[in-house]
């Protein structure tokens, strides 16, 4: 059964609510905006309840006997039925004819390319998905485009063909992923007679789009790295295989550990990042770039060892989708490395193409969205994700004893402080109590209570 985001209060008080509300305007859903308003121009407004978070007013003031009557003589379930709309949206799925439903997709993409306007670009792109009801997350920058979206097909297609009526992004790098059709039924896709549209089981609700201002699509930090200019040589998913199988050639990982620990090509070397930027300084130490001469060389012997040219070895580096290869390849480049090799359309797309009886993948891959992890033939992982530190935890990771619901897991509770950990706490019980928009668990009621301050039995649910 489907739960509206907004309607998290005792079923009582919800009934009073609708009572003490005003009734909305004939001409406009109250449901119309998702429940929510926020802002066109920018992301960082914080949206507001459908209705104030106020204390319910007493019954017997209604002015309306006949209102009385029924909440005096009818069952709690029927009033319930009667007076909340949400049931009566959801009573039936939306007519077959209606334009705005159709399956839903999620598509991330990027392209790279020079964009300096790319500012000029914000507002009507976040206007149009959210026109479309589109969600999701844009990053625009001087470099280029970078997002991941997700709506019906005829939505996120419009999307994309807008994005690239601009010249210089036309040719994004796409891969898409379906949502299935459990979850399809469970949301009843975007329609306008849907307030919730792609839904809280979705990898994102279609009233929350961002389009952001960054300098780089994906943080190196080095400006002087532009794969623009250069890349690595693309392969195929189907010639990957091959590829790393061969001895000579060196497997890099390029993700960070997080993602690394639940999944990874078979030989993979992992350089145990925490962010994108680290990667430089890896690769300068891991192949000893920058070998300085020690005091006791002679000169002779420095300019010997200047003569003869470092041997660098063949690489295939991979990453999620393939723009942090694109970027990571032309640093290699740039570094003297001759054959760098990067997988084309990243994991998601191995993943999608190359059956599991064939496959090198080991594990599940993290994905930047609700569905946390993906396995072949892009399925929903087993994965769930840590509020306290937004990690992939698998169901072993959920039963150790420092993991809390909302608020830790084994991989953060040691570097959180005993204030930290509390204050997440009174959030995690905020979230519980009163359904404030936002956090680990939006617009759900856990089905039963923690056991204790420290561990719950409520387990996240997946999502797409």
């Amino acid at each position: 059964m489907l739960r509206c985001c907004h309607w998290r209060f005792p079923p009582s008080l919800a009934a009073a609510r609708m009572l003490s509300s005003p009734p909305p305007p004939q001409s406009q859903s109250p449901f119309s905006g998702g429940g929510m308003n926020s802002s066109s121009t920018g992301g960082n407004s914080k949206p507001e309840l459908l209705f104030p978070q106020s204390r319910p007013q007493n019954l017997s003031s209604s002015p309306s006997s006949s209102l009385k009557s029924t909440v005096a003589c009818s069952s709690p379930g029927a009033i319930r039925q009667s007076l909340n709309p949400v049931s009566q949206c959801f009573s039936s799925r939306p007519e077959a004819g209606e334009s705005d439903f159709g399956s839903l997709v999620v598509v991330s993409f990027y392209k790279f390319a020079d964009f300096p306007d790319h500012a000029d670009f914000r507002k009507p792109l976040k206007d149009l998905c959210e026109e479309l009801r589109v969600s999701g997350g844009i990053i625009l920058a001087p470099e280029g485009i970078n997002g991941s979206i997700c709506g019906s097909r005829e939505s996120v297609e419009r999307v994309l063909a807008f994005i690239q009526r601009d010249i210089r992004l036309n040719g994004l790098r796409q891969v898409e992923t379906p949502v299935s059709p459990e979850q399809e039924a469970i949301h009843h896709g975007h329609s306008s007679s849907s307030p919730l549209a792609a839904g809280e089981d979705a990898p994102f609700r279609w009233d929350h789009v961002r389009v952001k201002l960054k300098k780089e699509i994906v943080t190196l930090g080095m400006p002087s790295v532009s794969p623009i200019e250069r890349v690595g040589t693309y392969v195929s998913p189907e010639e990957w295989n091959e590829l790393i199988s061969d001895p000579k050639t060196v497997v890099i990982d390029v993700r960070n550990t997080y993602e690394t620990r639940i999944g990874k090509f078979k030989g993979a070397v992992d350089p145990c990042t925490t962010a994108f930027r680290n990667f430089p300084a890896w690769v300068e130490s891991q192949f000893a770039l920058k070998q300085e001469g020690n005091e006791t060389q002679t000169k002779v012997e420095k300019e010997e060892k200047a003569e003869k040219p470092k041997t660098l070895p063949r690489i295939a580096m991979y990453c999620t989708g393939g723009i942090r290869c694109e970027k990571a390849s032309s640093f290699l480049l740039s570094q003297g490395f001759e054959e760098v090799y990067h997988l084309k359309g990243g994991i998601l797309k191995y993943l999608e193409e190359v059956p599991k009886t064939k496959s090198l993948w080991e594990g599940e891959c993290f994905v930047f969205d609700k569905r946390v992890s993906v396995e072949h033939g892009l399925a929903q992982g087993t994965h769930k994700l840590c509020y306290g530190c937004k990690q992939p935890i698998s169901d072993e990771d959920m039963e150790a004893p420092e993991y809390e619901y909302g608020v830790s897991c084994p991989y953060c509770y040691s570097k959180k402080s005993e204030e930290e950990k509390e204050r997440a706490r009174a959030r995690q019980t905020q979230f519980e109590e009163w359904g404030v928009i936002g956090g680990p668990d939006k617009g759900r009621r856990p089905a039963t209570k923690p056991d204790s301050p420290r561990k719950s039995s409520v387990k996240l649910g997946s999502s797409i």
